[in-house]
């Protein structure tokens, strides 16, 4: 029997750059897409806005003497056939990701269960939406051309989160949309109960389990909490993290300021909210991930 592994499952396009193909598949359709991958198949890919991200997980492996702790699958719309060249452009960056799902234009999400994935990442936001209705932590990947985005050439991963609508459900954030401040600082005053669980909360505690197996000193994970909310809601959410025993390394409580720097400051690889506003400001400067749920992603709404 496997021992219990922290599992990422990745799309071709989150982990590479695949700008010029996709082009050519929305100008010139399908067999011209499939034409050009396989003419380029030995051409090794760019890396892709995930791809430090990627790099840095798998190395926490190194941390463990008794095989992977962490294991990243591939989950591709591609056909195996034009999936060649990202097969092969994964072992010129040396990446250990072994296995993988070669969905020949059907969504990849079907296979996330399947795979025990944890979290997926994607730069298809259909697909995305459809693991997190199937119950997995996942977030479409940004893309943003910036020349000052973040490199941390160092080995820590640093992690950060949104609270309501990502670690947390959205059911405060709905009083808030709805009503307004002054409802939602009432009724965090109120609640005698904590947060429900978010799209990310069981990631979160698996990351933590990760956590607990180094010393605090010497983990290669440090999360944060990025949040907008401040006191008096601060405290729900202290006390919802303290039940489900999950440590956050750093919690800001920005009281509504912008989050970019911030994330800079604490130097995030990566960087989850529900809110695209916040993460269009974000990826300027780092790597992000829209998590399309709650209120704030109901078009309704």
């Amino acid at each position: 029997m496997e021992k219990s592994k922290l599992i990422i499952g990745i799309s071709s396009r989150a982990l590479f750059n695949l700008d010029d193909s996709h082009a050519i598949y929305l100008k010139d359709g399908l067999e011209a897409y499939q034409k050009y991958q396989i003419d380029n198949e030995d051409k090794t890919l760019e890396p892709g806005e995930a791809f430090p991200l990627v790099q840095k997980i798998l190395n926490i492996n190194s941390c463990y003497s008794d095989g992977d702790r962490i294991e990243v699958i591939l989950l591709s719309r591609n056909t195996s056939d034009t999936g060649l060249r990202i097969r092969n452009s994964i072992e010129a960056h040396n990446l250990n990701i072994s296995r993988a799902a070669f969905c020949g234009g059907e969504s990849p999400h079907k296979y996330v269960k399947d795979f025990g994935v944890h979290l997926f990442l994607s730069s298809s936001i259909e697909d995305v939406k459809l693991a997190i209705d199937s119950q997995v932590a996942a977030a479409t990947i940004v893309s943003k051309a910036s020349s000052q985005k973040t490199k941390n050439d160092d080995d820590l991963l640093r992690i950060a989160f949104d609270g309501d609508a990502v670690i947390f459900s959205d059911e405060s954030e709905q009083i808030y949309h709805d009503k307004g401040l002054e409802a939602f600082i009432d009724n965090e005053k109120k609640a005698t109960s904590i947060l429900k669980a978010g799209p990310f909360k069981n990631f979160i505690i698996e990351l933590n389990k990760i956590q607990s197996e180094f010393k605090i000193n010497e983990c290669p994970i440090r999360t944060a909490l990025v949040t907008a909310r401040s006191a008096p809601s601060d405290k729900r959410v202290i006390k919802t993290l303290r039940e489900w025993g999950v440590r956050i390394d750093e919690s800001l409580f920005l009281g509504g300021m912008s989050k970019q720097d911030f994330l800079k400051s604490f130097q995030a690889d990566i960087f989850f909210d529900d809110q695209e506003i916040n993460i269009i400001e974000a990826s300027e400067g780092t790597a992000s991930g829209h998590v399309p749920y709650g209120v704030k992603n109901n078009k309704d709404s």
